[in-house]
């Protein structure tokens, strides 16, 4: 006869892995855009979004 538990769950014994170093907001912060690149982004957005014209 065993002296152990069947409905224990052992899983929960162990201690959590540590959390990922990504979760931790206390990095660089981004640097600003330039007017320069803000413009670019702007053209490029409109540049995408732009209606298509179809072949009739």
């Amino acid at each position: 006869m065993t002296s152990t538990n069947p409905s224990v769950d052992h899983s929960l014994a162990y201690p959590e892995p540590p959390a990922s170093p990504m979760w931790h907001r206390g990095g660089p912060k981004a640097r600003p855009l330039t007017p320069e690149e803000r413009q670019r982004n702007q053209d490029l957005l409109r540049l995408a979004y732009r209606p298509r014209k179809t072949a009739a």
